[in-house]
């Protein structure tokens, strides 16, 4: 069985996502999985909406986001990371669908951002491992 997998992915810190985006994909068909939807949304505090919708569609047996929050000045960084969070996990519980968490940070620099690129590659496998489990 083909897995489903959706990917919301985050345009803010876009040179980053988008190479986290690319390890995703790739990592998707070594697990012999499919993207077969993805959208893009300004950032990761957007992605709760986009991934409701995508599992409202039913098409996707998973979802996993891509995205990338560097700290600033303040805390809005920690503040984006916790409430976007919090909204993933409940939307997985309310739809019984893993929705694999992909954002690094907060309270990472753009270098600590870079190095950090495979936690794309990490939600792909948590996803795909996941619906296996749970069949």
């Amino acid at each position: 069985m083909t897995i489903n997998l959706g990917f919301v992915v985050a345009e803010f810190n876009r040179d980053i996502t988008y190479m986290m985006e690319i390890e995703a994909r790739e990592h998707a068909r070594f697990l012999d999985a499919e993207v077969t939807d993805t959208i893009y949304v300004p950032g990761a505090y957007d992605m709760p909406l986009a991934i409701k919708k995508m599992l409202t569609g039913g098409k996707v047996d998973a979802v996993v986001t891509i995205g990338c929050v560097i700290e600033g000045a303040t805390q809005h960084d920690e503040i984006v990371v916790q409430h976007a969070a919090r909204k993933i996990i409940d939307l997985s519980l309310e739809f019984g669908k893993p929705v694999a968490l992909g954002i690094s940070g907060p309270g990472m620099t753009r270098m600590e951002a870079t190095e950090r690129i495979d936690y794309a590659k990490r939600a792909v496998e948590s996803a795909v491992k996941m619906v296996q489990r749970l069949e």
